[in-house]
């Protein structure tokens, strides 16, 4: 199979919002909400806290899916609590009658898949190193950032697109924006630091066109005259 990550919307160097489920030792499924970023065409990278279930499972069974899907209610229940069992497809129930080769085989081997994702990624570990930035707020938490072969992506929906949370803090700003010049001043101080928290998400982890974008904005602001520290 030729992998490319481009299939569903990955580039090089940028950071996707995405959905990690895992296996324990006793196979019950786990899921999270995990930040990837992609490396190459085939290999992506994530930076888990320890003590975290996940860290644990993919530490235990080397292997893991990420699963892209704009659900919002996917993405709630994974960071509030755990993803009920029946957001994920029953392997016992539903591998007979399910006529694609190769969910057929992820079922037999008792792959976490979610339920109606517009598709997902099987991820075998290639490295793992521990991890400290000291840009990270969380100064007391150890890390493991994980390296992953990408084995195979499947696509549930052609269009797929993995989320990136530049582009919506650029939207947000852009509507903001068109707001600044009829509310009062108190609001205004809102959504210039709305504004400087956009900018520092879209330099971290959005595109070329999103950074100029941003950029763009910003000289747009200074223009009309608000400072912008």
């Amino acid at each position: 199979m030729n992998i490319n990550l481009s299939s569903v919307g990955m580039k090089k160097g940028q950071q996707y919002e995405t959905i990690i489920t895992t296996l324990d030792n006793e196979n019950n499924k786990n899921g999270a909400p995990i930040g990837v970023i992609c490396k190459d065409k085939d290999v992506i990278m994530c930076r888990i806290f320890e003590g975290s279930n996940t860290l644990s499972n993919i530490l235990l069974k080397n292997e893991f899916i990420v699963n892209i899907t704009l659900n919002p209610i996917l993405f709630t229940l994974a960071t509030i609590e755990n993803i009920p069992k029946e957001y994920f497809i029953d392997n016992n129930i539903e591998r007979h009658n399910i006529n694609h080769e190769y969910l057929n085989n992820h079922l037999e081997r008792n792959l976490p898949v979610l339920k109606d994702v517009d598709a997902y990624l099987v991820c075998k570990v290639s490295d793992v190193k521990n991890a400290f930035k000291k840009s990270d707020p969380i100064k007391k938490s150890e890390a493991k950032v994980i390296l992953a072969n990408v084995e195979e992506i499947i696509l549930n929906n052609k269009c797929a697109k993995a989320a990136n949370r530049g582009f919506y803090c650029l939207i947000e700003s852009l509507v903001n924006f068109t707001r600044m010049d009829i509310v009062n001043n108190d609001k205004k101080r809102y959504f210039l630091d709305r504004f400087k928290e956009s900018k520092r998400v879209i330099n971290k982890v959005g595109s070329n066109e999103e950074k100029e974008a941003i950029e763009l904005l910003g000289e747009t602001l200074i223009n009309k005259g608000y400072i912008i520290k």
